[in-house]
């Protein structure tokens, strides 16, 4: 990838730039607690949204995509907003770091990535911290902190995106760090680094190729939802509600939003059991955690599809670990945790299964815990 994104630029734009790279990611468990001030649980991931940069002395960012095999041209002030949504996540991350006091000019880039669109992996964080972490090295000498970056990147979702989400995927791509997961405190933003390395398992996403589009989706309803149920409790987000308080209230909120609610309390607390899980090495307190959240997104979130679900039950039937829908929802992957012993029986039943009933196979996508964003270097 890196060799033809150079190629590509050097034809283009006839310099050479500096090449930045930032990651997907996986989120092992803490689904939808994110905006809601709990624990998330995600690691960044060896795929990548990498791009080549070169400062072009003008006051213009010209930018061409090798995988949509579209260009863009705009300017650096808020009328200049490009109306291509591909072109407004690099734009919303230089409006966002002009916001914060950062500089930044005209620049040509080229870029490309590997991880999967519309599956789960958040390709579109990637592509926000890649940048911002690209213009704070560029113009700023590093002096915006990664908190910060992180948090450009999610400004960028919510103001020129459309898409009201939590800090997670952000955090994950600019602070990911290879064989680690992060525990993430998504009110606070601290964060515990997990070494995360399990032998006799292996961690294995299966994309169902159900792509999906969360700008003006049922994903903002989901946040509206824990937000009323958060408002009638007297509290900023559900991060603080327990089962008890919620109870208390079940007759003054709808019942769409006490199964939105029940939800998120429990996955907060099964974020914690996980971590404990792990350093105790227990793999099956961990697999059984990732089969109640996709019980619980499933039915009272409401956030996955008859091919996740099939997906999942197949799991189950092949006696793998552990196996939940992951990302926003609505289609994508799940995740899984499976014995190695298992792995080969799991995937081939899968593949033929899924093919026999939806006419075609899951992509199976095998993940290592890598790092986040950063400077390639020859």
């Amino acid at each position: 990838m890196k060799e033809k994104i150079q190629e590509q630029f050097k034809q283009r734009f006839g310099t050479d730039g500096v090449i930045y790279a930032s990651a997907g990611r996986i989120n092992l468990i803490g689904e939808h607690t994110d905006y809601n001030g709990g624990f998330v649980f995600p690691g960044a991931i060896d795929k990548y949204i990498m791009a080549e940069i070169n400062i072009n002395g003008t006051d213009k960012v010209r930018v061409y995509s090798m995988d949509m095999d579209a260009y863009c041209e705009f300017g650096l002030n808020e009328e200049d907003a490009p109306q291509d949504q591909w072109a407004r996540y690099i734009f919303g991350v230089c409006r966002e770091t002009i916001k914060r006091g950062g500089v930044v000019k005209g620049f040509d880039t080229v870029f490309a990535g590997n991880v999967p669109l519309g599956a789960g992996l958040s390709s579109s964080a990637a592509l926000e911290s890649c940048f911002a972490f690209a213009l704070n090295d560029l113009f700023n000498d590093n002096k915006i902190d990664k908190f910060e970056l992180a948090k450009i990147g999610q400004s960028t979702e919510h103001n020129y995106c459309g898409v009201n989400c939590g800090i997670m995927d952000q955090f994950a791509s600019v602070f990911g760090k290879k064989d680690c997961l992060m525990r993430l405190d998504c009110r606070s933003l601290e964060h515990e680094y997990f070494p995360f390395h399990p032998e006799g398992y292996k961690l294995v996403l299966l994309n169902s190729k159900v792509k999906h589009e969360l700008v003006d989706s049922p994903y903002n309803k989901r946040r509206e939802s824990c937000e009323r149920v958060a408002a009638t409790l007297g509290l900023e987000t559900l991060r603080d509600a327990s089962y008890t308080m919620l109870a208390d209230v079940r007759d003054k909120i709808s019942n769409e939003d006490y199964r939105r609610a029940r939800f998120v309390i429990g996955e907060k607390q099964r974020v914690l059991d996980v971590c404990d899980a792990l350093e105790r090495g227990d793999y099956e307190t961990v697999g059984r955690c990732m089969f109640e959240t996709h019980d619980g997104l499933s039915r009272d979130y409401e956030v996955s599809c008859e091919e996740l679900d099939y997906l999942n039950d197949v799991a189950r039937e092949c006696g793998v670990t552990g196996s939940r829908i992951m990302g926003g929802g609505f289609g994508g992957c799940t995740i899984n945790l499976v014995k190695e012993d298992r792995y080969d029986h799991f995937i081939a039943t899968a593949k033929e299964k899924f093919n026999a009933k939806y006419g075609h196979e899951p992509e199976v996508i095998n993940v290592i815990i890598s790092d986040g964003a950063h400077r390639v270097e020859d």
